[in-house]
């Protein structure tokens, strides 16, 4: 298997015309993850992902690291926020006056759906709730919790998205059920 570095060089003297196309195969998953991460909408994540390989084809000629993995993680990151960026600078907010809420209706509101997201994390799977600790509670990074659990951070991107996507449904299922 190539190195980064010597699909970089064929990249750049045109020696071999499916180079970049190994470099997306070996970085695609990894890019999606870390603008999944971002974007929280597969969409928005599918859209990063093809605007980071794009930069990073445009911008190859200045990398100058030994993998590509951190650089296109970067970017992919910068895309992420200029996208949403983006995003939010496109919507106009109307305020709604039966939107606002007394802080004790709210706070009554919160609580419940807090303990329905307790309950909802009680009965996932053992790993899952240890990602969900790490993450969110211990604020470890993607590589520290990929030790720790003997994932591939790629993994454990991919796998953090689906347990939120898991615990929207159920939220949204429980919700369907007591109205």
């Amino acid at each position: 298997m190539m190195t980064d570095k010597e699909l970089v060089r064929e990249v750049l003297h045109r020696e071999k015309e499916n180079a970049f196309a190994q470099i997306v195969h070996r970085y695609s998953a990894m890019v999606f993850s870390r603008a999944i991460g971002i974007m929280h909408s597969e969409e928005g994540a599918a859209e990063v992902t093809q605007e980071t390989f794009v930069r990073a084809y445009e911008n190859l000629s200045s990398w100058r690291g030994t993998e590509l993995g951190p650089w296109l993680s970067a970017i992919a990151g910068f895309t992420a926020l200029k996208l949403l960026d983006k995003q939010k600078r496109r919507k106009t907010v109307q305020i709604d006056e039966a939107a606002y809420v007394s802080d004790e209706s709210f706070s009554d509101e919160r609580e419940v759906q807090l303990q329905r997201m307790e309950t909802a994390i009680a009965t996932l799977p053992e790993l899952e709730r240890q990602l969900l600790q790490l993450h969110y509670y211990e604020h470890l990074s993607t590589a520290e919790r990929a030790r720790r659990t003997a994932l591939s951070q790629s993994n454990d991107l991919v796998r953090l998205h689906r347990i939120r996507a898991k615990l929207r449904e159920m939220m949204k299922n429980d919700g369907n059920e007591t109205e």
